[in-house]
């Protein structure tokens, strides 16, 4: 019982924190570079990187991208720059879910391990800041959406697969992991994905249902990611700032995965409308 409510009280922090800087935009820039440097100080370990380069990295990426996105307004360049971190992003994404697929270790060469923190980590962090500032428009309702579609599918994939999975997603990788408990997952972020639409009056159900499914594919890609960087680096969790969930990439590493996809979305959703 300890351990639920220290669990449930790091969680509760967690979200806390998330929904009140959701009311200020600024403050939501400064919790996610605090997030964003937490996560690299995580992953750093996880693939053995002795550099403080990836921080100057993501420190510029960051803040170049709130400062011309949102501080600005020049919509132009930066969405033209977004347009081609977002390929690059992606692309770099591909050969990650490449790796997951193959029955080797994720090859950690020197370039790969910037090129992977900048392009999976750091550009993750600054797609969730575009998401909350689509359209040069502050709309945090539509990252909020986004966050809570992540906690939907993650909670009733533990919830079905603890006590109705039979067969294992990914045993090499993360073996309580179960297609019952994926397909759960999916099933109630459809299911909450209609509720999104109704209370946010942001995107059409139509939309967030797409959404839904997007998020619960590439987050679990990205839970999974994680997990076979943790099994090459023998670490139960990426670190211990939260009590009872590991690190904070451990929460994280779903939405920060997914963001890419789900700002492609929404750009294809405005260019056809």
């Amino acid at each position: 019982m300890k351990e639920i409510g220290t669990r449930a009280l790091s969680g509760l922090l967690y979200v806390s924190l998330l929904i009140a800087s959701l009311y200020w935009q600024n403050a939501l820039i400064a919790l996610f570079f605090v997030f964003g440097l937490i996560c690299m100080a995580e992953f750093k370990k996880l693939i053995q990187l002795q550099s403080f380069f990836p921080y100057v990295v993501f420190s510029v990426l960051y803040f170049g991208f709130a400062y011309w996105k949102i501080i600005a307004d020049s919509a132009k360049g930066i969405d033209e720059a977004a347009q081609i971190l977002l390929v690059i992003t992606i692309f770099v994404q591909l050969i990650l879910i490449k790796d997951l697929f193959s029955e080797k270790t994720i090859p950690l060469f020197s370039s790969k391990r910037f090129i992977i923190t900048t392009f999976y980590l750091s550009s993750g962090f600054v797609f969730l800041l575009c998401i909350a500032n689509f359209n040069q428009t502050f709309t945090p309702l539509l990252l909020l959406g986004s966050f809570i579609l992540v906690w939907v599918n993650d909670t009733f994939a533990y919830l079905i697969g603890k006590n109705f999975g039979k067969q294992k997603l990914f045993p090499r990788i993360s073996p309580k992991k179960t297609v019952e408990g994926f397909l759960g997952g999916l099933f109630f972020s459809c299911i909450a994905s209609y509720f999104i639409a109704n209370f946010t009056d942001t995107l059409s159900f139509t939309n967030w249902l797409i959404l839904s499914i997007i998020i619960s594919v590439f987050g679990t890609l990205g839970d999974l990611i994680e997990s076979k960087f943790k099994r090459q680096a023998d670490v139960k969790d990426s670190g211990v700032i939260m009590p009872g969930h590991g690190g904070l990439l451990d929460r994280l590493d779903s939405i920060i995965f997914a963001a890419p996809f789900i700002f492609l979305f929404l750009r294809l959703v405005t260019y056809v409308s």
